[in-house]
């Protein structure tokens, strides 16, 4: 199969591959599970029924960690009343007024819902106990630029369990090890526009270490959310939402205009559930239960196609119109299954096919995957028919064309004459031994010799016949059947049907 990357090597100036949004959680072992809590404050000799005495010294602390915070970096904590406000908006004005170099960028601050826990005592089992409950607190965003991963924000809960919130994005992290390299990039928003030494970009893009990710992780976590100070206990990281994106970049944007139409209206169309789980590395069958579509929005962007299959999406949508991004997106990612050690009850290990883990250490495995799905996606879109050469078929056929320095006008499909001599060349009886001139004077009545050979010459010009050796026979070109089916599917299958209902409504 000829991919996109191959068919338009000439417009395309490179692909690359990358993390793009990432989101961590962390959470403290035993303050995530009610039951772990509940030991907990059994341990310390605290009443079940103090355990909102035991969290509000921590949330005062974790306040005056956020305020100390902005007093030493000369920032004002704002708070988000507004439930539409976008933070990416305001850090964007801020970035550009302030620039990017390390350091804490600013601080917002959000009454939003969390998960918590309830004193409960069970008259039934006379046991007194936490039970997990929904409830809302103040949270922090500290949005910083930090010296490896570049762009992240911090989300920190004032109330127990004290879930953390990590965000980084792949390109801004690649960024920083391209400044790093002396690489030369333009990078727009989160995409590279340009990048000087794309071999060497993937490369470094594709070596993500995750011990690096889990010191930056670890060192947020004393920063921003002291508390754990006071407790023995190291945050356990998890992959909330992963996004992997493969950018192809055109040079110029006509030259992505001129295919993306036709590759996001057919996709919409064509893409089935099986062809969705395909994509992503999976086999449909009955027992499968959870959502599967398509979906084609307008955005301020530009159009985008998604295709759903669970926790899991592969989307396809264009960039500044320069750059045709596909994306596939995971919210839970034991989705995935893949060959790593499993550990059994009885202490051995055995390396089999298992649902992915949810810990950081998974990144590589699911870098892998979700790499893999992308090209899947692109080879299929890859076999959507090129208009581009539809239109340069047209224009063969309808303009004029020079031999030996005389024109012949083009080709009509809607002209009568035009539409008469492809009738007669389409023949069946010429499929296989051709015609001559005294063929097509027998079906075009009253034309003469002649004008037959001029019809003839011109049909030559244009690409639509040749002739055979020495013979006076010629044959259908491959471009020749294509138009002139065509030309007589438009009339009889569209036009007459079409214009025969509304002269009808009329």
């Amino acid at each position: 199969m000829v991919l996109l990357t191959d068919r338009y090597a000439e417009k395309i100036s490179g692909v690359l591959s990358c993390f793009d949004r990432v989101v961590i959680q962390g959470t403290l072992p035993t303050f995530c599970y009610a039951e772990g809590m509940t030991g907990f404050l059994y341990f310390k000799k605290i009443k079940i029924f103090d355990y909102p005495r035991f969290a509000e010294p921590l949330r005062d602390e974790l306040r005056k960690n956020a305020e100390q915070a902005a007093k030493q970096n000369s920032l004002e904590i704002e708070f988000i009343r507004k439930k539409n406000f976008r933070k990416e908006d305001r850090i964007r004005d801020i970035l550009s007024a302030r620039g990017a170099h390390p350091g804490l960028v600013h601080i917002f601050s959000a009454m939003e819902p969390c998960q918590t826990y309830k004193p409960w005592h069970n008259k039934q089992t006379n046991k007194t106990y936490l039970r997990p409950d929904d409830g809302k607190c103040l949270h922090y965003y500290f949005y910083v630029i930090d010296e490896q991963l570049g762009l992240c924000y911090v989300r920190v809960p004032t109330w127990c369990p004290f879930r953390l919130q990590i965000y980084f994005n792949g390109h801004s992290r690649l960024a920083i090890s391209l400044n790093d390299k002396d690489i030369p990039f333009t990078l727009m928003d989160n995409v590279f526009a340009a990048i000087s030494d794309l071999d060497r970009a993937q490369s470094l893009s594709d070596h993500f270490k995750v011990e690096t990710l889990h010191q930056r992780l670890d060192l947020f976590a004393e920063r921003y959310c002291p508390i754990i100070k006071q407790f023995d206990f190291r945050y356990h990281w998890s992959i909330m939402q992963a996004e992997y994106a493969t950018d192809i970049i055109f040079k110029h944007q006509k030259d992505l205009q001129l295919i993306y139409g036709n590759l996001t209206r057919t996709a919409i169309h064509t893409v089935k559930p099986d062809n969705i789980a395909t994509f992503l590395g999976r086999k449909l069958d009955y027992r499968y239960q959870d959502e599967m579509g398509n979906n084609f929005n307008t955005r301020i962007e530009g159009t985008r196609i998604r295709h759903t299959m669970g926790p899991v999406s592969i989307k396809m949508y264009d960039k500044f119109g320069l750059i045709l991004r596909i994306e596939t997106t995971v919210n839970d990612v034991s989705f995935f299954k893949h060959y790593r050690l499993v550990e059994h009850r009885d202490g051995t290990e055995t390396k089999k096919l298992a649902q992915m883990k949810k810990g950081i250490y998974s990144l590589t495995a699911l870098q892998q995957l979700l790499l893999a799905a992308n090209r899947r996606y692109l080879e299929f879109i890859s076999a959507i028919d090129d208009p581009t050469s539809g239109i340069g078929k047209l224009d063969k056929i309808t303009k004029t064309a020079v031999e030996r320095s005389r024109s012949y006008k083009g080709f009509n499909l809607f002209d009568d004459q035009d539409q008469s001599l492809f009738q007669s060349i389409a023949s069946g009886e010429f499929t296989i031994s051709g015609f001559q001139n005294k063929h097509l004077r027998r079906k075009l009545f009253g034309k003469t010799s002649a004008q037959i050979s001029r019809m003839i010459k011109r049909l030559h010009a244009h690409g639509l016949i040749r002739k055979i050796g020495r013979t006076y026979k010629y044959y259908l070109t491959k471009l020749g059947s294509e138009v002139i089916t065509m030309g007589l599917k438009i009339k009889e299958l569209v036009v007459i049907p079409y214009l025969a209902g509304n002269l009808a409504l009329t």
